[in-house]
């Protein structure tokens, strides 16, 4: 969970340009004029935030909920049976091929201080650092305001020009925007940039495709303003 705030901060930006740019292209495509594209932009933005923010702070918040709860049953067996949690440390040091003499050495070393020796277990078998469980505050505020900044870029240009031209900028930027996301995306799932920033363009440009389509499917026969 180290840097939870940073991934989410990331997922965040995404998730609110890929969510607006195809709200945004949706009713642009209905041709409802500026005005209705504008409030439903707004719109989409302010309860997106909140919508980011709760979900990433409730789901931070039950996970490290939850490892609190492993880490307590974990100190309570140190503590009722540390010789019991020894022999699992060179059990565990053993698998992995460490010469038996030195694994029992070495889970003596780890079970001679509790904190330690939670820290070893905690690594070891819930591959978690007590100290770096992460913050579901700093999470849901970060999601709350990256979210808002992804969903921000494709609603710029409806509040400086409207109809055509409003709707290639907010595609244009829609694009970039994308690009430069896919791109951070991939320090988190550790694969190719050019790849990560092709594929969230392509997933953008399918999503905001389809809504465009439906919106002009459908269309509303509301005034320009």
């Amino acid at each position: 969970m180290q840097g939870g705030w940073a991934r989410a901060a990331v997922f965040g930006v995404s998730d609110g340009l890929v969510t607006n740019v195809s709200l945004i292209l949706g009713m642009a495509g209905a041709h409802p004029g500026p005005t209705v594209v504008r409030l439903a932009g707004v719109a989409g933005l302010v309860a997106g935030c909140w919508s980011m923010a709760m979900g990433e702070y409730v789901s931070m918040r039950a996970q490290r909920e939850l490892l609190e709860r492993e880490l307590a049953k974990e100190r309570e067996e140190i503590q009722r049976r540390p010789e019991g949690e020894r022999h699992e440390l060179i059990h565990i040091y053993e698998s992995r091929g460490v010469d038996p003499a030195a694994a029992r050495e070495l889970a003596t070393a780890m079970m001679r201080t509790p904190e330690l020796a939670l820290q070893t277990h905690a690594r070891e078998e819930l591959g978690v650092d007590p100290s770096e469980l992460g913050s579901p505050f700093a999470a849901g505020i970060s999601s709350f305001v990256t979210f808002g900044v992804g969903a921000l870029l494709p609603l710029l240009p409806w509040f400086a020009t409207a109809g055509s031209l409003a709707v290639v900028l907010s595609v244009v930027i829609g694009g970039v925007a994308s690009l430069v996301v896919g791109g951070a995306l991939a320090v988190f799932t550790e694969r190719s940039w050019w790849w990560s920033a092709l594929r969230q363009l392509l997933l953008a440009a399918v999503a905001a495709g389809v809504t465009y389509g439906i919106g002009a499917a459908i269309g509303v026969a509301v005034p320009s303003t």
